[in-house]
């Protein structure tokens, strides 16, 4: 098991860009999955990304495709989340998710969850 920390929310303009950081403590973070998921006011939550253990990525919808980069640093035990070209659509409460085994779409599925962190995309 380990412990997730989402951080780098905050209020951006259109078009500008956020990293969103996802920091892990406990052992052998580095052999886990890790996914990205968000959720806006009064939605379902959204699966946004997701890095394998190996370095290979998937990614949610359309909308994120080219414009988001999910990536991770084993080094710091982190997986980071770039988000270029934000749009007011984009605003919701981002999750990180982690598992050992699982890295698909469903969010029930990854074992340790984070709290979150506020993204917040201003017009």
């Amino acid at each position: 098991q380990v412990n997730l920390v989402e951080s780098g929310g905050g209020l951006v303009q259109a078009g500008g860009s956020l990293r969103l950081s996802c920091a892990a403590s406990g052992r052998d973070f580095s052999s886990y999955h890790v996914g990205w998921f968000r959720q806006a006011l009064g939605k379902e939550l959204e699966f946004v990304a997701a890095i394998r253990w190996s370095g290979d990525s998937t990614y949610g919808s359309d909308s994120v495709k080219g414009r988001f980069t999910i990536s991770r640093d084993s080094a710091k035990n982190t997986v980071y989340l770039q988000m270029n070209s934000l749009k007011p659509e984009d605003t919701a409460v981002y999750y990180c998710r982690a598992d050992r085994f699982y890295s698909g779409h469903d969010q029930a599925r990854y074992n340790d969850w984070g709290q979150g962190t506020q993204v917040t995309v201003s017009s």
